[in-house]
This record gives C-alpha cells, sequence and structure tokens, in this order.
C-alpha cells in the first residue's frame, strides 16, 4: 500500500467513521483543496479533505462558519442529502490538525449525486437555482454577525479596481501597452463598482449568509432525476450581499462560451440560461428577499463579471502571480471573454432586468 494511502488512513483513524477506513483514493477537480473519497468495512463513503491553510489562513474561524451554517441547514431540512454533514473527531472536534500543521475535515459522502463542470441543458441551471435559492430561504433567519470573514474583503469590486491601478503603475512586465483596450473599457466602469456597496452602507441591502462561489460545480444533483440535492463547498461561507451569489452563478452558467475561450464571437449571455437560473432561485427563495434585493440582481450580475474580468486583467499586468495559467496570455484571455460578456450584458440590460421582475 503506498504510503499516502498509509497516511490518510491513520489520519481517518481520528474521526468517527462507520467501520474501519478500507481505501481512500483522490476525488474530484477542486484546485485548493485535496480531497480524497473514503470507503470503510461497513460499506460507509466519506469525502476527506486537506484543507488549503495558504488561502484559508484561519481554517478554526472557517471551520466555525461552516459548522454553524451546515448545523442549521440540518435543522431546516434533516434529509441526510439535502445539506453537507461534518463527521466529528475522535474528541469531538470537527477538524483535526497534524503535528505538521496541516488541517483535515471529513463529511459524509452524498450518495448517488451528480456534480456537473458545464449545464447540459437549461433544467440543470434551473436546479442550480433552485439549490442556492433554497440556501438562501434556509438561512434567511440566520444572524450574519456569527459569520467571519474567511476571505477579507473577497468581493469588494471599488479594491479590485485599486489593485488594477497599481498593477498600471507598476507594470512589471511591459504588458499595459498591449491590453490598453481591455484597461479603458474596464476603467470606464470603475464608477459602477460601488453601487451595492453603497445601498449596504445606507442601510437598503441587508447582510446574507453567501456562499461566494455559486457555480454549478458547488451544487450536487440527485443522478437519477437530475433534481438539486445540496450545496457544497462551504469554504467562503461568510456575510455578503445576495445579488453577489446570484450574479456569479450567471457569470459562470449563463456564458455561452468558456471562461478562457479566445474566440470572442462565442461568448455571450444566454438569457434562456439566465432565465433558468432566475426562475429556479426566486421559486426556491420563497419570498425571503426583499423587493429591493431582487431589483439588485442583475447589477449582481454586471459587478461580478466586471470584478473577475478586472481580477483576471490584474493577475496579468502583474505577471500572472495568483490564477494558475495554462499558456501565456491565459489570464489576458480570460479577461477578454468577462469584459465581452459584460459588454453583452449591458446590451441586453432591460431583458435582465425585465426577466427578474
Amino acid at each position: 500500500m503506498p504510503v499516502e494511502t498509509i497516511k490518510m488512513l491513520r489520519i481517518l483513524e481520528q474521526f468517527q467513521l462507520q467501520g474501519k477506513p478500507v481505501a481512500c483514493k483522490p476525488y474530484g477537480n477542486g484546485h485548493i483543496n485535496e480531497t480524497y473519497f473514503v470507503t470503510t468495512s461497513a460499506g460507509h463513503a466519506y469525502i476527506l479533505q486537506k484543507i488549503n491553510r495558504y488561502v484559508f489562513q484561519n481554517v478554526p474561524v472557517l471551520m466555525g462558519n461552516i459548522q454553524a451554517v451546515t448545523d442549521r441547514l440540518v435543522l431546516k431540512d434533516p434529509e441526510p442529502r439535502h445539506s453537507l454533514r461534518l463527521i466529528p473527531t475522535t474528541d469531538d472536534q470537527t477538524y483535526m490538525l497534524t503535528a505538521q500543521g496541516d488541517y483535515y475535515r471529513v463529511y459524509d459522502f452524498i450518495t448517488d449525486s451528480l456534480c456537473l463542470e458545464n449545464p447540459e441543458t437549461e433544467a440543470d441551471l434551473y436546479e442550480s437555482g433552485i439549490a442556492f435559492g433554497r440556501f438562501q430561504r434556509m438561512l434567511a433567519d440566520f444572524q450574519t454577525d456569527k459569520l467571519h470573514e474567511t476571505i477579507l474583503r473577497f468581493h469588494d469590486t471599488p479594491r479590485r479596481f485599486q489593485a488594477l491601478h497599481q498593477a498600471i503603475a507598476a507594470d512589471p512586465l511591459g504588458r499595459v501597452a498591449a491590453c490598453l483596450d481591455e484597461i479603458r473599457f474596464a476603467l470606464d466602469r470603475q464608477k459602477d463598482a460601488g453601487h451595492l456597496a453603497a445601498l449596504g452602507r445606507a442601510g437598503s441591502l441587508p447582510l446574507r449568509v453567501t456562499h461566494n462561489d455559486t457555480k454549478l460545480n458547488n451544487v450536487l444533483l440527485d443522478a437519477a432525476t437530475r433534481k438539486a440535492l445540496c450545496v457544497i463547498d462551504l469554504d467562503t461561507v461568510m456575510p455578503g450581499w445576495v445579488a453577489n451569489d446570484f450574479g456569479d452563478a450567471i457569470r459562470f452558467g449563463a456564458n455561452i462560451g468558456a471562461e478562457d475561450e479566445t474566440d470572442l464571437s462565442k461568448i455571450g449571455l444566454s438569457l434562456q440560461r439566465y432565465q433558468a437560473f432566475t426562475q429556479g432561485f426566486l421559486t426556491a427563495c420563497g419570498g425571503a428577499l426583499t423587493d429591493l434585493e431582487i431589483k439588485t440582481l442583475p447589477w449582481g450580475a454586471r459587478l461580478m463579471t466586471l470584478e473577475c474580468g478586472v481580477r483576471f486583467l490584474t493577475d496579468y499586468l502583474s505577471g500572472d502571480v495568483y490564477f494558475h495559467i495554462r499558456r501565456p496570455a491565459h489570464n489576458l484571455d480570460r479577461a477578454r471573454t468577462q469584459l465581452k460578456l459584460l459588454r453583452d450584458m449591458e446590451s441586453k440590460w432591460t431583458k435582465m432586468n425585465d426577466i427578474v421582475v
């Protein structure tokens, strides 16, 4: 048996599993944490994760957030396949810390589930909307002051523009001259960056429990029925505005092209996909949102797309220091797709608002 497998099995012995762990294999396509699929002598399945302590620098706080949120979700809906469930350690903690400073946690494996990287039908997006809308409804009465920011100022769009200005001024690799059109397009929209923040400061938008990574691949569907089961990957759960969660889901799921597509003619907003997600989301929210929150949902789509484009552009100018790249100018390609998607959203702005209201 490989040394790494033996190590994982010993770690698993520190958790309250049903049966003895007998197999542990790498699982999924995640880029942040290390994830393993575990089976036991009792025939039970689990997910073991080594938490990335470089990305998440306060794991105890992160795990406190996840425990608080999953406890509430289980209370609202006790069906085992409708929420993640943490497995405690042998000393009743939500995670274990090794002598080397590594953090591990275990979840119950949700059986007969399906996780999609991209929507295969509009119904897939509708069901992801159901999942994230239900997440909002069940946590609508949760006091957000009980949660902490796992990544400080994560969706702070004005701050992302500050970083862009710094990258333009520094221009360490002399890349500014090659992307003046993209820079100009982004800076022309800097005035929009603080729209949601201004409403929040005025007390018009309530802070909600937000997921902050609402991609389709963070929803589990029933493998047989393709109906929504639950939301996964709760590491970035923290207080925020619901429009950001809605917007990130649209930015990812309603784009007809790939996030790093080089042929920009293939990039655009599918109003059919947008409508499918919106209908699922608002149906499942069940009246938990205020009228103004609903009206700001399209703004979330615009701002999350703008923010993501600015982040990719900033990273390209800075020398590709944050996002992993697989080819030269990969981050510039990513920035261009987001800015093209934003331009298409602007051309369809009236229809986007009509669909929401």
